[in-house]
């Protein structure tokens, strides 16, 4: 659907409003590319339910109640809670920004209620499913020693897939025993690397990269493609997902669930949390403590599963 030309429809200053909050995501809030087209597709998602229901309004003009018919409508639409929540935080986050840009005095999305959803937990992998992952690849093939190197990457540092496309050479200070990762907001951290870590992505530079045919702008990236570029989002879920069928895993996994197999394993082992948080780069703590929920999950089904009192004879 073209929605500048459903905004147009609305009213032209809707056009106005929508760049200008973009610009706001982009420079002021400083968030990825993939964050700021998804609060433009909440804010599309109000123009659109304004359009349908011939609601002529401005920003200034919306009401709790206009808020509730968007969210029942897009109940109707068959639209979960779990993305209705995630619609709901997207219109707050735009109120929001018109209240600090004085453009409105209430904020009408204050009293707007979130729809009740179960918490999900993420898929986890154990250390045997993952040493599998690691033991399929093939080591005899050129690009081999590089993805073996990701996946230990990805494991032993927890990191989210932008910031191992992201992961520069001059980032590497094996020496002192850390890699520096920019994650969300261009926010740095400084993240412990293991002895596999440095072992594989030694062998990766010295063995396969150091050989290779690197383009322009793109030398001081770790992880390269046949062409010598850095490698994009999508070529690391086909790797994982590869690797996946491979070993005839059943579990739908993702570059994502081996950060969160880091953060469940390191629990399950007594780490710290707020070690945890600051590996991880959450900003809150509370996103952190989602690890120790499912740690506890896991110790209930293997309670169920092999305590004596639960075995039927």
């Amino acid at each position: 659907m073209d929605h500048l030309k459903l905004i147009y429809v609305l009213q032209p200053s809707w056009i106005k409003y929508r760049k200008d909050y973009q610009s706001y995501l982009k420079i002021e809030k400083s968030l990825s590319e993939n964050s700021v087209t998804a609060y433009l597709r909440d804010f599309d998602r109000l123009t659109e339910y304004l359009n349908v229901f011939n609601l002529d309004k401005t920003p200034h003009e919306i009401q709790l109640t206009d808020l509730q018919g968007l969210v029942r409508w897009v109940s109707e639409l068959g639209i979960s809670a779990r993305s209705q929540a995630r619609l709901i935080s997207g219109i707050r986050n735009f109120f929001f920004y018109l209240v600090l840009e004085d453009e409105i005095e209430a904020d009408p999305t204050e009293l707007l209620d979130l729809p009740k959803i179960g918490k999900k937990l993420p898929e986890v992998l154990d250390k045997e499913e993952i040493d599998a992952l690691i033991q399929a690849i093939d080591l005899s093939s050129q690009l081999g020693h590089r993805n073996r190197a990701i996946i230990e990457t990805l494991y032993s540092c927890g990191l989210r897939v932008s910031e191992l496309i992201g992961l520069k050479i001059t980032n590497l200070y094996f020496d002192e025993g850390f890699i520096r990762v920019i994650g969300k907001g261009n926010k740095e951290r400084l993240v412990p690397v293991s002895s596999p870590v440095k072992k594989e992505i030694n062998l990766y530079l010295e063995h396969i990269r150091k050989h290779m045919d690197i383009k322009e702008g793109h030398e001081d990236f770790v992880f390269l493609n046949r062409r010598g570029k850095k490698l994009t989002r999508v070529m690391i879920f086909t790797i994982v997902k590869q690797l996946a069928e491979a070993i005839g895993l059943t579990k739908n996994i993702s570059p994502h669930t081996f950060r969160h197999s880091f953060a469940t394993h390191m629990v399950e082992n007594g780490a710290n949390l707020r070690a945890i948080q600051e590996m991880l780069g959450h900003e809150s703590i509370s996103t952190t403590e989602i690890y120790t929920h499912l740690s506890n999950e896991m110790l209930k089904d293997a309670i169920t599963a092999f305590h004596p009192r639960n075995i039927e004879n």
